[in-house]
Formats: structure tokens, C-alpha cells, sequence
């Protein structure tokens, strides 16, 4: 019988894990994915993963990139950041996000901006609508005071801790993080001004987010801090991404809203000038 007491022992243990697939991990390379998307060649295929409820997970994609959330059994929160990785000071703005498109909820044919007022993504597919922008993620000390623990190591992580964990592996410090967006479960303004979590739209609806400036993502799955449940709740994340085409000045995103054309011009003279486009 194999035992870990010795060198010898725990080299051997280690070794023999190799193959081992379980049912939240990466696929590496990302081609040997079970099930691409419909129309999409296994080559095309630059990251597949499926995310654990209380996981997270990152990776540098390229400008041009489509990146797939998918909400496998109907309780994933995807919370995003996102970071330009050539210049990673310039980051995801969410206020601006916000208040310069005159919209504070998230869908198709929003421009995610950053503090420099350029497109880092776009959303260019929602099915399904339950989104929000005005929350961030959940913290060490919420979580404590809610479900007992928000360790990023323990039964209920918080979202802002293994953001540090996932910003640390590219370089960021805990005071490069940002308030994140969060993808699959809602959150509407009331008349009165409070916030009505309204929840997720069901198992199986997936967002697409366009790369519009090769980026650091960064996604941790956790449940939205304004979840009333009393329990820690959160599903399977499948993240899926591949080789595509950035926005042109012909895509509808790009002149969706003025605000928005302004911003794309920016990125487009922003790229230009660093002979990425």
C-alpha cells in the first residue's frame, strides 16, 4: 500500500495521479474540449474549463477573442474583472461602465470601458439577461458574518479574496483590484431605490463577450453578495473562449450608442498607434 510518510512515497502518490480528470478543471490543451461550440474548430479553442461553485480561475486572452460563460445548472456567478495586458494599470471601470452609456444593467451590445474610456470587451450574445453592475463581489468579512467563513481555502470563499489569489498569478496586488461585474444572477433598482436580487434565468444560458484589447481576465464564482439565501449557493461555470475578430466600425456594438462610438474610436486610435490593429 502507497503511503505519503516518506519522499519516495509522496513522489509516487503524486505520479499516480497523473490522467486524473475530475468534473471542475481545465482542459489542457484546450482543443481536447469534449464539446466545442457549434461552428468552432476544436484548433480554434484557447481556453475550456469548467469552474467549481466557490472556484475561480484566469487567463491572458487575445484582442479578437470570444469568450463563453455558460451557467451549467442554473447558480453560477460569474464575477469579472478585467485588465489590459500590455498596460495592466488600465483596468475595468465599472462606474464608468455604467454612467457614461446611461445604463446601469448589463446586455447585449454593452461596451465593458475602462478608466481610460476605451472598450476593453463588448457583449456580443445574452441569453439571459440577469446581470448586475452595482454590487461587486462578495468580501472576507460579508461572508464570515453570512455563512460562518470567507476564506478563500474554506467552505464558503468570498469573491474578493480569490480575486487577490487569481490577480497575484499575473502580477497584481490586492490594490489593483477593482469593483467587478457579476454575470448570471440579477439585480434591478427599485422605485424607492433599494436593490431586488431577481436571480438566475435557469441552467444553461451563456453570455458572449467579445476581446477588444488583449486583456487579463480574471473570474471568480461565487454567490452575489445580495443572494438572501441563507445557504453558500453556487453551480458549475463552463468557460469557453476562441479565436475570432474584434469589432469593426460595421459592428452594431460599435455604434450602438454614441457614448459607446467614442469609445471604440479611442481603442481603435489607441491600438493603432501601438501596431495591434
Amino acid at each position: 500500500m502507497s503511503t505519503t510518510a516518506t519522499t519516495y512515497g509522496a513522489r509516487n502518490h503524486a505520479r499516480a495521479q497523473a490522467g486524473t480528470v475530475v468534473e471542475t478543471m481545465p482542459s489542457i490543451p484546450a482543443s481536447t474540449w469534449p464539446s466545442p461550440p457549434p461552428g468552432v474548430a476544436p484548433e480554434a479553442l484557447t481556453w475550456a474549463e469548467t469552474v467549481a461553485g466557490g472556484g475561480y480561475t484566469h487567463k491572458v486572452l487575445a484582442r479578437g477573442t470570444r469568450l463563453r460563460l455558460t451557467d451549467v445548472d442554473g447558480d453560477a456567478c460569474a464575477h469579472l474583472l478585467l485588465f489590459n495586458a500590455d498596460q495592466p494599470w488600465e483596468r475595468l471601470n465599472v462606474a464608468d461602465t455604467v454612467k457614461v452609456q446611461w445604463n446601469a444593467y448589463l446586455g447585449e451590445k454593452v461596451a465593458l470601458l475602462s478608466d481610460q474610456a476605451r472598450v476593453l470587451a463588448t457583449i456580443v450574445g445574452d441569453e439571459s439577461g440577469r446581470h448586475d453592475a452595482l454590487c461587486g463581489t462578495s468580501t472576507v468579512d460579508g461572508n464570515t458574518e453570512r455563512y460562518g467563513d470567507g476564506s478563500p481555502q474554506g467552505p464558503s470563499p468570498a469573491g474578493l479574496a480569490l480575486f487577490t489569489l487569481a490577480g497575484a498569478k499575473n502580477g497584481l496586488g490586492p490594490r489593483d483590484l477593482p469593483p467587478s461585474l457579476s454575470f448570471f444572477q440579477g439585480v434591478r433598482v427599485q422605485r424607492e431605490g433599494g436593490l431586488e436580487f431577481t436571480g438566475s434565468a435557469g441552467a444553461g444560458k451563456s453570455v458572449d463577450l467579445r476581446i477588444e484589447i488583449p486583456s487579463v481576465v480574471l473570474i471568480a464564482n461565487v454567490p452575489h453578495p445580495v443572494d438572501p439565501r441563507p445557504d453558500y449557493s453556487a453551480t458549475k461555470l463552463e468557460v469557453l473562449a476562441w479565436r475570432d475578430h474584434p469589432s469593426t466600425p460595421d459592428s452594431p456594438e460599435w455604434t450602438h450608442t454614441p457614448e459607446a462610438q467614442r469609445a471604440f474610436e479611442n481603442t481603435a486610435d489607441y491600438l493603432t498607434a501601438r501596431g495591434i490593429a
